[in-house]
């Protein structure tokens, strides 16, 4: 199937699966896999264990992951294997992880980021979780991670345009779904980073990467059209369909998956 779409970076998405052996062996130094481990040890944010954060809010609060995640496999016992961020997972059983340095997963639809979250014990984020911990607790004031409403170049990873583009041409019409979930697509030199590569881009609660790298699956259920929602742009663009933070995508269904799409979960304190 073949695709005309205005917006070039955001049309839709296909369930082709991808080759592991065609990729590389790491990419800005993340492993394959993304099993990377923290640069840093953190110490656990009060009632959060240590991979997440405490965002406030009016009902006492929420643990938000604090990078991007990448996946591991489970086997019919449980048991973890890598899985390589630039492959689709379709067909699997996931668990979600989060780590500094590690590359987290694109290709993955909001149903599958959901399973690995709930695999992890916990689940997406809502649209007021997502706005609370991107902008550091002022959704009103701070359109940005770093703050307030002025969008600063390079301080987040966004502005470089369409992956598709770059490899499959620029005529959008020509465009398959296939070449929307290629490996390829996140492993060029300066798109797709390592969670944390980008220090400025961190909220005062200390998550990292709200705005850009990748897009972000929220819990919104499926609206009137069955469209899902993912928030904060990606590298390619974090400004057409909203200011940073505010940026929201609903043009596609729950079980859309392309090199953009990521994630983080959310949990209960403890």
């Amino acid at each position: 199937m073949r695709l005309a779409c205005a917006f070039a970076l955001l049309v839709a998405g296909c369930d082709a699966a991808s080759s592991a052996a065609d990729l590389s062996a790491s990419v800005d130094g993340g492993a394959l896999d993304g099993s990377v481990a923290p640069a840093v040890d953190l110490a656990p944010s009060g009632p959060c264990p240590s991979e997440m954060a405490l965002v406030p809010l009016a009902d006492g609060g929420v643990c938000i992951d604090r990078y991007e995640a990448f996946v591991v496999e489970l086997d019919p016992s449980g048991n973890e294997t890598p899985h390589s961020p630039y492959v689709v997972v379709d067909g699997l059983t996931l668990r979600a992880k989060n780590a500094a340095g590690a590359v987290p997963q694109g290709y993955i639809s909001q149903v599958q980021a959901s399973q690995a979250c709930q695999s992890a014990g916990k689940r997406l984020c809502s649209a007021a979780e997502f706005a609370q911990g991107c902008s550091g607790g002022d959704p009103t004031a701070n359109y940005y991670p770093y703050g307030g409403k002025t969008h600063i170049a390079g301080d987040c990873n966004e502005g470089k345009g369409s992956s598709v583009a770059l490899f499959f041409g620029s005529n959008a019409a020509l465009w398959t779904y296939a070449e929307f979930n290629d490996p390829k697509l996140n492993q060029w030199d300066g798109g797709l980073a390592p969670s944390g590569s980008y220090p400025k881009c961190a909220s005062a609660f200390g998550l990292y990467d709200c705005v850009g790298n990748l897009h972000e699956w929220g819990s919104d259920p499926a609206d009137a059209k069955g469209h899902g929602r993912f928030r904060g742009g990606f590298y390619g663009d974090a400004e057409i369909n909203g200011q940073g933070c505010r940026y929201v995508t609903s043009a596609h269904e729950l079980t859309y998956h392309d090199y953009s799409t990521g994630f983080r979960c959310c949990a209960a304190p403890r």
